[in-house]
């Protein structure tokens, strides 16, 4: 009895931390929120469902595994950003600075895409399930889309 009491508290001790385990800087969440601006920023696995983040500036931050469905960030500059395994469902990116972008394995289910810079971004493994991708450098079903650079 005291082995399986044992075992099962093995078991759902990680359950019980993962939830107020967070990886993002609070204080880096708190100045995007408040400013817009978080240049090279820790934001990995930040909630940012449903965020307004237009015109953000967020070039070089790590946005790895954040959750930004719904979001919008039209005029955004996520030049050189790290958005692996990010998820965008339902996100609005308009005019967005893609440029030099990790966006390897990120969720752009629903997403709407347009007139977005992805020069030299790395796409490996993108889910565009029903996304609207309009004037912007994201081939479908392995087509070699041309990618021109902002200037």
């Amino acid at each position: 009895m005291k082995l399986q009491l044992l075992a099962a508290m093995a078991l759902a001790t990680p359950l019980f931390f993962a939830s107020s385990v967070r990886a993002e800087n609070p204080q880096d969440l708190q100045k995007l929120l408040s400013t817009g601006e978080c240049i090279q920023c820790n934001l990995s696995g930040a909630n940012l469902s449903g965020a307004h983040l237009i015109g953000a500036d967020l070039r070089g931050s790590k946005l790895e595994g954040a959750n930004l469905v719904g979001a919008n960030l039209e005029g955004a500059d996520l030049t050189g950003a790290n958005l692996a395994g990010a998820n965008l469902t339902s996100a609005y990116v308009s005019n967005v600075n893609l440029k030099q972008t990790n966006l390897n394995r990120v969720n752009f289910t629903g997403a709407t895409i347009h007139d977005s810079n992805v020069y030299k971004a790395s796409m490996n493994d993108l889910n565009l399930t029903d996304a609207e991708i309009f004037n912007t450098g994201i081939g479908i079903g392995g087509e070699d889309a041309e990618i021109p650079d902002w200037k």
